[in-house]
């Protein structure tokens, strides 16, 4: 399942309305062991007991032998929950006996909530542990999403009650957000580019940029990212990596090594409940219009070729920012030739709802590019906004940040 898709799934489902932060573990929990996509056999949630300095069974699930009710794992018997803490999501095999009787052998598990002191370690206040018949990275990514929906749910159930009116800081922060965009048009060499960013509120998550590298103006960076979260905290994440990324456009990192850094930072700086999608891509004056990128988890932007009428996709070249330190990013490329054009995204666009619940989709998307690639890219950016906007509504409850990056090569 796409990496932001799953996001928004799990985060409609942790929305609703639950008595306690047990149910909504719960239904969570239900909603994986049930997924055909996520694809697992099994699921349980186990609670954090500092004054036994164990972790007590809450919830199972799934085609596997039950546990007895209240079943504890001592923390100090079991030294791969300090392994959780540190990477935040695990693949492991089991090596409790009496979970091993239980037919659990391989399982992966993932922290939840605040990170409490014990002793001298840290553990997270629940552990979402998962079996499958397939344990991958694929599955850790997947948890990595889920725990971190739940982190932000749960802390959100816990500040609501205390919020209070933040106009003249939303004010302030609109216009420092302002003050960071790029201007709309910009031309390298031979290319001509159009960004745009609508926020829903009136601060948003998504942010994209033009970098000059280095001093000789023959590199530019292209980025559009989106926080995941809403109003003023994903306004300041968004300001924090778009920043942190000019500032590795004057020491002319490579692609690869500063995804990696980026996420480790994001990881850092930010708390577990927060991360980012993130496409980054470099243009230079090469004459054969080499383009080299990477996706963070990104909607994949839509490449068209003049030559062969055709779109394809730039898919992901790495995870999510944020949820796991040390993921690795790989660096991929495209070539453009004249009349090619890019059009990167973020998923207000595609994931627009109207008043029936159905989303605009990447399918609408590609059949408008292939329709218009003709136009210049703010003629492009302005009628994909405008197609949006008319199959949407302003009423519709679906309603996220909507950022249009086209690039389009006339000549070099």
């Amino acid at each position: 399942m796409e990496q932001k898709r799953l996001f928004n799934t799990i985060d409609a489902v942790a929305s609703k309305q639950f008595e306690t932060e047990s149910d909504l573990l719960y239904e969570v929990l239900k909603q994986i062991v049930e997924s055909a996509k996520i694809n697992v056999t099994g699921g349980r949630i186990w609670k954090l007991k500092p004054e036994s300095k164990s972790y007590v069974l809450m919830h199972q699930m799934g085609k596997v032998q039950r546990i007895k009710k209240n079943f504890e794992l001592l923390l100090d018997e079991n030294p791969i929950l300090n392994v959780v803490t540190k990477y935040r999501t695990i693949l492991a095999n089991e090596t409790n006996e009496v979970l091993k009787r239980k037919g659990i052998f391989k399982y992966s598990a993932s922290g939840i909530g605040l990170k409490k002191k014990i002793g001298e370690s840290y553990f997270y206040e629940y552990l979402l542990a998962v079996n499958s018949n397939k344990l991958e990275d694929e599955l850790r990514y997947t948890l990595n999403i889920v725990a971190t929906v739940l982190t932000s749910k749960i802390r959100e159930r816990r500040i609501s009650s205390s919020r209070k009116n933040l106009i003249e800081d939303i004010d302030r922060a609109k216009q420092l957000q302002r003050s960071i965009l790029p201007e709309h048009e910009y031309k390298f060499h031979g290319y001509d580019i159009f960004g745009i960013t609508v926020p829903a509120d009136i601060v948003g998550g998504d942010f994209y940029d033009y970098i000059k590298i280095g001093d000789d103006e023959e590199r530019l960076g292209i980025v559009l990212g989106d926080a995941a979260s809403k109003g003023l905290s994903a306004a300041a994440e968004a300001m924090y990596i778009s920043g942190a990324i000019r500032m590795a456009g004057n020491f002319q990192i490579k692609i690869s090594p500063m995804m990696n850094r980026m996420n480790n930072l994001v990881n850092k700086i930010f708390s577990d409940d927060k991360f980012s999608t993130l496409f980054y891509g470099e243009l230079s004056n090469d004459k054969k219009g080499l383009f080299l990128y990477a996706n963070a988890g990104h909607n994949p932007p839509m490449f068209y070729c003049s030559r062969t009428k055709k779109v394809t996709l730039l898919e992901p070249t790495g995870p999510l920012l944020g949820p796991a330190p040390n993921s690795k990013y790989e660096t991929d490329s495209i070539n453009f030739e004249n009349g090619d054009l890019l059009v990167i995204y973020s998923d207000g666009i595609t994931e627009a709802a109207n008043n029936k619940y159905q989303f605009y989709e990447e399918k609408r998307l590609t059949n408008l590019i292939s329709l218009h690639h003709s136009k210049s890219p703010k003629q492009l950016a302005a009628t994909i906004l405008d197609d949006v906007q008319k199959f949407s509504t302003s009423e519709s409850k679906y309603q996220d940040d909507k950022t249009v990056v086209v690039i389009k090569r006339n000549k070099l």
